[in-house]
């Protein structure tokens, strides 16, 4: 494909140079340009790609594609640039044109797929988990991209974000079309969908989770944090090359769901617990070992009984119901393929060595998920509730005094330690969750205590477990790794926990 085909969908400002060079590769990232190469200039955060264009022109580069002149940055230093018969293109927002190359290069995969996004603060794995159950029953293998990795059928790789960027995510939904995978199930961030990463992407059933508090190191507002997830309602569901139905499914507890009701592009069925809605859920029973509760739907009555636990869990599953009920899956295979979802990673995970004691494995990192995750245990305890939680550092610093509100609240004894701190001070994150803490009056709060250390915090819980407690280890989840300053730890809740049951309880439940 040549620069002038694959610069066809992007309405450039302006193109200037020969543009019949063969394209062999896209990306943004100077390092990756090869020859053959079309390199993206994209300003971002920490780096101006438009400080590499010499660079990737010796490297191979066939063209250069960037927001503002390349005359006007290179600023003398780079008038070999200027003065080159290599293509420059000049874009409105070179983020988006990063999407629709991708997308162009790999023949537009989204078309060729039945493309389900789920997006929300909190439940997007689970979600997409129970999802991709429904549709393997279905059509035997499908595609996620997620937080906890990419999935082709069975076959599992890393990501480096929920959402990664467009060069990845289209690269993925190619694979996909070329292993004859019909479905791609994504995990839609509110930073992809601010970034532009889906860019080239065309949505058939999109589902809202909910929306609280969290990001806004990066959006700034809770405004701006809804404006991002709203683009996935409406940018990314409009009628383009696919003309099969679309639905969006939203959750009618949460308050932004009217908004994006109003706003959305396609048909909307919302899915509840306390409101009226296509679909609701009642009769809802717990146990340490699931759920049980019954849907009233647009095509009759289901009832569901899980391994999941939890209020925040029969809000996932009913979102998955109304992809089933999408799909065209009758309601008994939906009843029947929920039903035999065990787990998702780092979600509710038991670790469940014989003891006495009851430990769960959570990524609640979010006051709203935290809450949620003790509410569950608030109807299962047989004993004391125990919180091992800590806040990630350079993130959101304004949950953090949140979380130990709610860590107190709802729980019979705290241990306030180290997430993954990255590059901030753990005791400086630590003081800022204690503010919360020291907030709730006395006679509110639990006792608390602080050990930085995740390792010897996680060790003192277990230590110390009484039968019939129930342990909360929260904000890791699935993550086997801690980040302290830039080093990458090896690191996993659940491992930690089978080593401290193993050292201080033996397998009989003493």
């Amino acid at each position: 494909m040549t620069v002038a085909e694959l610069i066809k969908p992007l309405n450039p400002i302006k193109v200037r140079g020969d543009t019949h060079q063969e394209v062999r590769g896209i990306t943004d990232d100077s390092r990756q340009v090869r020859p053959g190469s079309l390199f993206v200039a994209i300003k971002g955060e920490h780096v101006d790609g438009r400080d590499f264009l010499a660079q990737a022109l010796t490297q191979g580069a066939v063209g250069i594609v960037s927001e503002v002149s390349t005359a006007e940055h290179a600023q003398g230093q780079e008038t070999g640039i200027v003065e080159s018969a290599t293509p420059v293109i000049i874009v409105r927002n070179a983020r988006k044109a990063l999407g629709l190359l991708a997308a162009w290069f790999h023949g537009d995969p989204s078309k060729h797929l039945r493309m389900i996004g789920v997006t929300g603060t909190n439940g997007k794995t689970t979600v997409s988990h129970l999802i991709r159950a429904l549709v393997e029953r279905i059509e035997g293998k499908t595609g996620v991209l997620g937080t906890i990795g990419s999935f082709v059928g069975n076959k599992q790789s890393p990501v480096s974000h929920t959402t990664p960027g467009s060069v990845v995510l289209q690269s993925f939904l190619a694979t996909l079309v070329e292993t004859h995978i019909h479905t791609a199930i994504v995990e839609v961030s509110s930073h992809a969908l601010a970034l532009e990463r889906v860019a080239g992407c065309e949505f058939d059933i999109v589902i809202f989770t909910n929306l609280t508090q969290d990001h806004l190191d990066f959006h700034g507002t809770m405004e701006n944090y809804f404006l991002a997830k709203q683009r996935l309602f409406t940018d990314y569901v409009r009628q383009g090359q696919k003309q099969g139905p679309k639905r969006a499914l939203l959750n009618g507890d949460d308050t932004h769901s009217s908004r994006l009701a109003h706003d959305c592009a396609i048909p909307v069925w919302t899915y509840s617990i306390d409101t009226d809605s296509n679909l609701q859920a009642h009769d809802i029973h717990f146990s340490l070992e699931g759920s049980q509760f019954s849907v009233r739907t647009p095509s009759g009555l289901i009832t569901i009984q899980s391994h999941l636990v939890g209020l925040h869990n029969v809000y996932n599953m009913l979102a998955a119901v109304g992809v089933g009920l999408e799909l065209g899956m009758s309601l008994k295979t939906i009843a029947d393929v929920l039903g035999s979802v065990h787990n998702v990673p780092g979600r509710f995970e038991r670790v469940d060595l014989g003891q006495a004691f009851t430990v769960v494995v959570d990524y609640a990192h979010t006051d709203d998920a935290l809450a949620r995750l003790l509410m569950a245990g608030q109807s299962l305890k047989k004993n004391r509730i125990v919180t091992v939680f800590g806040c990630g550092g350079d993130r959101d610093p304004g949950k953090r005094p949140k979380m130990g509100q709610v860590a107190v609240k709802r729980s019979d004894w705290v241990i306030v330690t180290s997430d993954n701190p990255r590059t901030e001070d753990p005791l400086s994150i630590i003081r800022d969750i204690e503010q919360g803490i020291l907030k709730v009056p006395v006679e509110e709060r639990s006792p608390y205590q602080i050990i930085p250390d995740r390792r010897e915090a996680i060790e003192c819980a277990i230590r110390e477990a009484h039968p019939g407690d129930l342990i909360f280890i929260a904000g890791k989840g699935h993550e086997d790794y801690q980040l302290i300053g830039k080093k990458r730890l090896d690191f996993d809740d659940r491992e930690v926990v089978k080593e401290m049951i193993q050292q201080f309880h033996r397998s009989d439940g003493t």
